[in-house]
């Protein structure tokens, strides 16, 4: 008799630990009644023998068919969840239940333990948090001054929250509205000024490392887009960078402010020199629309995103691809750097939230439902599990918005910390304040609310 496995569910979305799927307890069984005919002892078609660890292990004539810690790139697990009839496994038969599928997928992630009492192939990694020192500038607190009057257009309603950052280096946070940028403290959600963006919406919003610059890029769709560089402290405009023929979805500013990257609809990353405006480089890899870049906080990667799931590392200087990130199923709608450059977040339409291993592209935290649908108080809309938005606070902790309507806080190891509902609308926007206990979000009414939280 097979021996049963306890399914954790946990209300946040992230088991504390898989139980402990072995090949030779719970595989073998699901191996012996689907597979065996025609990759056992007697037989092994693709010269693949699925009849003991060893073999499994070793793989057929296409290669290794099992990579621990990595069910999604694992050609086993592809191939009896592939959605295709025609080349799923086994053949011309019924898929396998969904119990059995996520018993080979727990065993897969584990690390393809031969017994109970077996190591985990996956090698441990240390993904520890270690605050990077930052030099003083010993100039102000980069907070506004006084800025150019200006009187934000009227609309008939609030519009939905599509960007907001928090300033690294002064309590401060920047919120999107119809042509223009508000500034708010971020200890008490007063608002301490506004920015004039004429040229339409304002769709990503980033802070320089120094928080004395405020990268904005946006546009109108169909119409035009572009980056803006603003003086935080005076309001001036510092420079504009593209000249697109729709809005921009992505963008950034590197961490010396030499570059400056950005992407949308026309599928390609463009890089462009801030010293002359001239274009440096493209990133043409992508097949579909960019939703996300990032540089490192150290600036030797660039991080961007597209609608189909992809994500890709480049080298910031020279274009050169570095790594090619592939667990996301659907778009991918956020990309954030932990502050020490060792840690790469995604969250995607799929409802996975990642933690990557910048060094060599391995996902050392998967969380596959970060944001279950679940009806939060006050929330009426459909319910889906999706990640919207993303962003790490000063500790390595990680604040999200997701489509469930709440916004969540984790630790630096990807536990979760609280469960904060949006009431009445989807949080589009997470931010976390300099102090790390102010957390912030902005939803698609409009609305920009903030929360207090004790330190973990």
């Amino acid at each position: 008799m097979r021996p049963a496995i306890p399914f954790l569910l946990v209300a946040s979305g992230l088991c504390a630990a898989e139980p402990v799927v072995s090949y030779e307890e719970h595989i073998r069984p699901i191996f012996r009644e689907h597979c065996l005919k025609c990759h056992g002892e007697d037989e092994q078609k693709g010269d693949l023998n699925l009849s003991n660890q060893a073999t499994v292990l070793k793989g057929g004539s296409g290669g290794v068919v099992v990579v621990a810690g990595r069910a999604s790139t694992s050609l086993l697990y592809q191939a009896i969840t592939n959605a295709d009839d025609a080349e799923r496994m086994p053949p011309k038969k019924a898929p396998l239940p969904a119990a059995q599928v996520e018993l080979i997928r727990q065993w897969i992630q584990g690390g393809l333990r031969e017994a109970t009492g077996s190591k985990s192939l996956v090698s441990a990694r240390d993904t520890s948090f270690k605050p990077a020192v930052m030099a003083a500038d010993g100039g102000p607190v980069p907070m506004p001054g006084k800025l150019p009057e200006f009187v934000p257009p009227a609309t008939k309603r609030l519009l939905p929250v599509v960007a907001m950052a928090a300033s690294p280096r002064a309590p401060l946070v920047a919120v999107a509205g119809h042509e223009h940028i508000r500034l708010l403290d971020a200890a008490t959600a007063e608002s301490v000024g506004t920015l004039a963006y004429p040229e339409g919406q304002p769709n990503v919003i980033r802070f320089s490392g120094d928080g004395r610059v405020l990268m904005v890029a946006g546009g109108k769709p169909v119409q035009s887009g572009s980056v803006a560089l603003i003086d935080v402290m005076s309001g001036r405009r510092l420079a504009t960078f593209g000249d697109e023929t729709d809005a921009v979805q992505a963008a950034d500013l590197s961490p010396d402010q030499t570059l400056v990257a950005l992407g949308g609809s026309g599928k390609v990353v463009k890089v462009y020199g801030t010293a002359d405006g001239k274009l440096r480089y493209k990133l043409t890899k992508h097949t579909d629309w960019i939703t996300a870049v990032a540089f490192s906080p150290d600036g030797k990667s660039l991080a961007s995103a597209d609608r189909s799931g992809a994500i890709h590392l480049w080298d910031p200087v020279n274009g050169g691809i570095l790594l090619t990130l592939a667990e996301h199923k659907a778009a991918v709608r956020a990309l954030g750097w932990r502050s020490d450059s060792r840690l790469l977040a995604s969250g995607g339409e799929d409802g996975q939230l990642i933690w990557w291993d910048a060094r060599d592209g391995w996902p050392t935290i998967t969380n596959t439902s970060a944001h279950p649908p679940a009806r939060p108080a006050g929330y009426h809309g459909k319910l889906q599990n999706g990640v919207l938005s993303l962003a790490f606070g000063p500790k390595g902790e990680l604040v999200s918005g997701g489509r469930d309507g709440f916004v969540r806080l984790w630790s630096s190891e990807g536990r979760a910390l609280k469960a904060l509902p949006s009431e009445g609308a989807l949080p589009l926007q997470t931010s976390i304040a300099l102090d790390g206990r102010s957390l912030f979000m902005g939803d698609a009414s409009g609305r920009v609310r903030s929360w207090s939280v004790a330190p973990e």
